[in-house]
């Protein structure tokens, strides 16, 4: 049966609670995604490289060409049937989105180009005109550089300073040190809720707890959270949480960044231009209320579109279900990659998604992943945009295999057997 024939999967398993626990024939969801069926050097793609990006089922695929084929016109501004049809599916995903990560409004759902300009949004928008010289930015070891460099820029700007929590070996973060830099000077934690180099998942939520016990803001990077967690920012009590929609089987250019409605309400806009303001003359601008007044100009309406048909999908599988998947194929990884003569797994934190780092004596993270691609097995190989990780653990690169529900114990198989013949290569 044809990808185009089978039943959508979304609509085989709809009605299922996002808690609920059901059998999933996990093989034949595999064929919602058309890209995993593609050969290459004659051989079937392994796809393990979905901390990067995932890929695209059929149904997000057909809602962005229905959005182009049939819904195409700008949002909010036209009072045509065609551009309100429009609007309503664009602000639809709105509502999609703040029942996703239970958010307590819909204001509080900003839509952005990803993980990237959420950071950036709330770095220059919300702390920039409430930092000074001395003031601190503590993050951790483990941060992705959008969780960096975005800091560094502003206490370039500010004089202020970026404070770094470390962590552990096994590549957890110390919470004893971590609770002893939180002081009168911090003005704002900046966390991964899951490290996309280590997998490990941060407690994120005692973090919280103990920043706002010194009434001390939090933001949580929830970039490779957010297609294997289920995320409640309520229950966090998080004041920012930021993710993409590529890691989330949606498109690319599309992303989130929830705030803290009151919070959203005291900052000033990040950029200027059209659909964000109420009034404009020359002598002054006001600006519509959140979260219109941070979205300047024509958004990206299909990848939004897109981005809500992508949680359909996953709501459709279960979050229960999907984070269950990920465990079963993380134990079996590690297990058969524990098998290979010479691998070390960097990151063995007991909480952590199915993100593994590794690296093979003797042979270059680099040259790993180019004997795999030959083998078909397509896995990431560099520093994963997390330099002072690879500094922390004193390694150039490490190689990544990092799995999504679709992928199997047969591609974890072939991942295994492609590296034993790099192993042979290198004697």
């Amino acid at each position: 049966m044809s990808n185009h024939d089978r039943q959508p999967l979304q609509d085989s398993v709809s009605g299922q609670e996002q808690g609920a626990l059901v059998d999933i024939d996990w093989h034949a969801v595999r064929d919602d995604f058309p890209l995993l069926g593609r050969t290459f050097y004659g051989k079937e793609l392994v796809y393990l490289d979905n901390a990067a990006t995932t890929q695209k089922p059929n149904s997000v695929i057909n809602a962005i060409e229905h959005y182009y084929r049939f819904d195409n016109a700008n949002v909010h501004r036209g009072i045509y049937a065609l551009s309100e049809q429009a609007t309503r599916a664009y602000e639809a995903c709105r509502d999609k989105i703040q029942h996703f990560i239970h958010a307590a409004n819909r204001e509080e759902i900003i839509f952005v180009r990803g993980t990237t300009e959420a950071i950036n949004l709330v770095a220059q928008s919300y702390l920039r005109p409430r930092l000074k010289a001395g003031d601190e930015i503590l993050i951790s070891t483990m941060e992705h550089h959008s969780n960096i460099v975005p800091w560094q820029i502003l206490a370039e700007q500010t004089g202020a300073k970026l404070a770094v929590i470390p962590i552990t070996d096994s590549g957890e973060i110390r919470l004893d040190d971590y609770q002893k830099m939180l002081n009168q000077r911090t003005r704002l934690v900046a966390v991964t809720h899951v490290s996309n180099v280590l997998g490990t998942i941060n407690p994120v939520q005692q973090m919280i707890a103990m920043a706002h016990a010194k009434d001390i803001p939090f933001l949580v990077d929830g970039a490779q959270a957010a297609a294997k967690l289920s995320v409640d920012v309520q229950a966090l009590d998080c004041d920012f949480y930021a993710f993409s929609s590529h890691k989330l089987y949606g498109p690319t250019g599309a992303g989130v960044l929830y705030g803290k409605q009151l919070l959203l309400e005291s900052m000033p806009p990040y950029q200027g231009g059209g659909e964000m303001i109420s009034q404009v003359t020359f002598e002054k601008t006001e600006y519509k209320a959140p979260p219109y007044k941070f979205e300047a100009g024509t958004p990206n309406i299909a990848g939004v579109i897109g981005m809500g048909a992508a949680i359909d999908y996953v709501l459709a599988l279960g979050l229960t279900n999907i984070i269950r998947r990920d465990q079963q194929l993380l134990r079996y990884a590690r297990q058969a990659l524990q098998s290979v003569k010479g691998l070390h797994i960097i990151g063995n934190a007991p909480n952590k998604t199915s993100i593994i780092s590794f690296v093979l004596d003797d042979v270059h993270p680099h040259d790993i992943s180019t004997v795999l691609d030959v083998e078909g097995v397509a896995i990431r190989a560099g520093h994963h945009c997390a330099m002072p990780l690879m500094q922390r653990f004193h390694l150039p690169a490490t190689a990544r295999a990092s799995l999504a529900f679709y992928n199997n114990e047969q591609d974890i198989d072939r991942l295994v057997f492609a590296i034993q013949k790099v192993r042979d290569m290198w004697g």
